[in-house]
């Protein structure tokens, strides 16, 4: 039908309105759709910057929460091994002990126990996790211990020897916030370990064992007892340390999500609740149009 002169500006004004108000309700169908106030950053106006930096906060509070829960469980296999040292020096201790009475039987039972301890000692300090070695410092890729070499030849209770030691002196750690750093690290050329591993060497390569030969190797081990022990506490303060700096910055990634949702996100219910209205008014301006369009003459005249 063709539309009269007179109702022409009237019809258009409607009809720009009716379309303003359609794109509207695209707008809103995409908000209901995705929860969202925008699809674009730059759809945030003023809070553009904002939102770019909230988004930047959770993304580095994520990477030190990873960063946080691989060192964590490192530092827990750590603990587990150093538990085993443990261990391996109160086996020793038992079987010294038994030899203290002079029988040769308990002084070839000591002597074999170290062997075979030695061995286990070894296996220990080549931890894995992650296919790295826990035990290296800085050198993850290489065996910490090789008792190839060290294994042989008589051993001394009052001479240190690390040779059997592969790795550096670099010590593990993590940066668990933007300001703060955990070490966490134990080589195995620690003095705690360095004494077992001399304890067991001379015991090992022992052809007897004297009565002065047994006290000098039991009062080595007491100390090697202590030791293990102060490398178990500052790994288990390492641990504590990395949990609660995971723990914060959870915290913080949580606090920092929830801001950026309150400036990205729309209340669906209400989104919806205004696309109903708009839906209702738009049907009637299309309605209207209609009838402006319908009407001429004939049709008043009747």
């Amino acid at each position: 039908m063709t539309m009269r002169i007179a109702t022409f500006a009237n019809s258009d004004q409607m009809i720009t309105s009716a379309l303003r108000t359609q794109a509207t309700m695209a707008n809103l169908q995409v908000q209901e759709a995705s929860g969202l106030k925008t699809e674009y950053l730059a759809g945030y106006g003023a809070d553009t910057q904002h939102v770019v930096n909230l988004q930047v906060s959770v993304t580095r509070a994520q990477s030190h929460i990873d960063a946080a829960t691989l060192a964590d469980s490192k530092v827990q296999v750590m603990y587990s091994a150093v538990g085993q040292v443990s261990d391996i020096v109160s086996q020793l201790r038992t079987a010294l002990s038994a030899a203290s009475s002079g029988s040769s039987t308990g002084t070839t039972s000591a002597i074999s126990t170290a062997q075979q301890l030695l061995q286990q000692m070894s296996g220990i300090l080549n931890t894995q996790y992650d296919g790295q070695y826990l035990f290296g410092g800085g050198r993850t890729a290489t065996a910490a211990v090789d008792t190839s070499s060290f294994a042989s030849g008589a051993g001394s209770l009052t001479t240190t020897d690390a040779s059997y030691y592969q790795g550096d002196s670099e010590l593990a750690s993590v940066r668990v916030s933007d300001g703060q750093s955990v070490t966490y690290g134990v080589t195995a050329d620690n003095s705690a370990f360095e004494e077992v591993m001399r304890v067991l060497k001379f015991v090992a390569n022992s052809s007897t064992l004297s009565g002065t030969d047994i006290t000098s190797a039991l009062t080595l081990a007491d100390q090697a007892v202590d030791d293990v022990a102060t490398v178990q506490a500052k790994l288990s303060d390492a641990a504590s340390r990395i949990e609660s700096a995971k723990s914060q910055q959870t915290d913080y990634k949580s606090y920092a999500e929830s801001l950026a949702t309150d400036l990205t996100s729309v209340d669906v219910a209400a989104v919806t609740a205004q696309l109903s209205t708009y839906q209702a008014q738009l049907t009637a301006s299309y309605t209207a149009i209609s009838k402006i369009q319908s009407l001429n003459l004939a049709s008043y005249l009747r």
